[in-house]
């Protein structure tokens, strides 16, 4: 016996985008934070949700991520991976699929975000009950990017072309959620050799500080090792 395809069967596919940036706490701390939308319809009416949308036939997984993106947040970022897909058959009332994608998008980026009523950026430490299971959505991006940040130069996805030492640590600490040594810090990049010191210098209140660019593209894309869930179901 055959089994029915997901059109007979009722199963929907949706699309959804974790979006993280940088941004600056009350106490100018750089944070990880992501923008959520305010579902004004059932199930879950006037809960946060991720932005998304349900995936149309005509169009790739890709292209409904960046569509559904536009269309909620404004945001177009340069860096778009798929996270994973979540399918368990209690996870909304009727039987949604949904792929989830993540991006990077840079502080001056984020500020381009459509203004809408119901559309607001979080604190990713500090994000209100969430609808359906975004909340563990969220939780898996966050696990993913924190893992990817020990062997690939994902950081630097939420910096300018040319940053400091000190942005980049800064975007380091952000993402662990600790305090880094600078010196120490500073050796291992040195050793990594993934940076270009350019001419240019910030100049402020303290002693210039050199600015650098990536040797190289910024290696986004490429996958660490599978999660002990993602084995299971591989």
């Amino acid at each position: 016996m055959t089994r029915s395809t997901s059109v007979e069967s009722g199963i929907r596919v949706a699309v959804s985008t974790v979006i993280l940036t940088l941004r600056r706490d009350d106490t100018g701390d750089a944070r990880l934070a992501l923008p959520l939308v305010l579902r004004t319809r059932d199930p879950h009416r006037g809960e946060w949700a991720l932005p998304g949308g349900w995936l149309d036939e005509s169009e790739g997984l890709s292209s409904a991520a960046a569509r559904t993106l536009a269309e909620t947040t404004g945001l177009a970022p340069s860096y778009l991976e798929q996270l994973y897909a979540f399918g368990a058959v209690d996870r909304s009332p009727s039987r949604v699929v949904s792929v989830v994608y993540w991006a990077l998008v840079r502080a001056e980026d984020a500020t381009a975000a459509i203004a809408q009523e119901n559309v607001r950026w979080f604190d990713a430490d500090d994000l209100p009950p969430l609808a359906f299971d975004h909340a563990r959505i969220v939780e898996y991006a966050l696990w993913r990017l924190r893992n990817k940040v020990g062997y690939s130069r994902v950081a630097q996805g939420f910096l300018p072309p040319e940053f400091t030492l000190a942005d980049l640590r800064e975007a380091y600490e952000a993402i662990l959620g600790r305090r880094l040594d600078p010196a120490n810090f500073r050796r291992q990049v040195d050793a990594t050799r993934s940076l270009i010191p350019t001419n240019a210098f910030r100049t402020g209140s303290h002693r210039p500080a050199r600015l650098y660019r990536d040797a190289t593209d910024v290696e986004l894309a490429d996958r660490g090792p599978l999660s002990p869930e993602e084995t299971r179901t591989s």
